[in-house]
């Protein structure tokens, strides 16, 4: 299993919702090794319309062990055991908290969205999550009927939240640097990176971490 980071470029995969749409697996798997190229330091596998996911999946753990960093499966514990990926994000209930660290073990990361709630985060943390994600903060052509979270968030959570924080929704180079301002550990892009040249688009977030 790989550690989770604790700092920088979060990619996730979305390939029905892209712009230039892999044609192919292969194409997936080049994008997302330009995305690692370019900076990205953990991946999250997240498609809901494929067929072929367990092979899909174990592929991406491959790319991203080549490179020293963590695969997480979008909400899937059964494919995260299948493809022995480093964890898995889930939603807010409780019972999947507690259910993925009992089934995928002590090392597994088990991310969680926590929208706009620090009492949802506060609750994660105490039954075991590896780091807390709120959002979205901007708009966001991949989730556009997800609610807001507002900035002030953020502040409060990193004085109360012990885990990385990780901000998502509509993050741009031009819009994460005051996400990370305000206590994002991690942004997590989705767009951002694979609806353009994944690796020339990772490198753009890279600035936003080095300053």
């Amino acid at each position: 299993m790989k550690a989770f980071p604790t700092r920088g470029l979060y990619a996730i995969t979305q390939t029905q919702n892209n712009q230039i749409k892999p044609k192919s697996a292969d194409a997936l798997f080049e994008a997302v090794a330009a995305a690692i190229r370019g900076g990205a330091v953990v991946i999250q596998y997240r498609d809901k319309n494929t067929t072929d996911a367990p092979f899909v999946a174990r592929e991406l753990v491959k790319i991203c062990h080549q490179h020293n960093i963590p695969l997480i499966i979008n909400d899937d514990i059964d494919l995260a055991i299948l493809a022995k990926a480093d964890g898995v994000h889930i939603g807010r209930d409780d019972g999947e908290i507690i259910e993925a660290r009992k089934r995928l073990g002590n090392a597994a990361i088990i991310g969680v969205s926590c929208y706009n709630s620090i009492e949802q985060a506060l609750n994660a943390q105490a039954l075991g999550a590896t780091y807390v994600a709120f959002g979205r903060f901007f708009p966001s052509t991949s989730k556009p009927l997800a609610a807001p979270a507002d900035i002030d968030t953020l502040r409060n959570a990193k004085q109360k939240i012990q885990l990385p924080i990780v901000a998502i929704g509509g993050i741009l180079p031009e819009n994460g640097g005051q996400l990370l301002a305000s206590g994002a550990d991690l942004l997590a892009v989705i767009g951002g990176v694979f609806d353009h040249e994944p690796e020339q688009a990772a490198l753009a977030y890279q600035c936003l971490f080095e300053n």
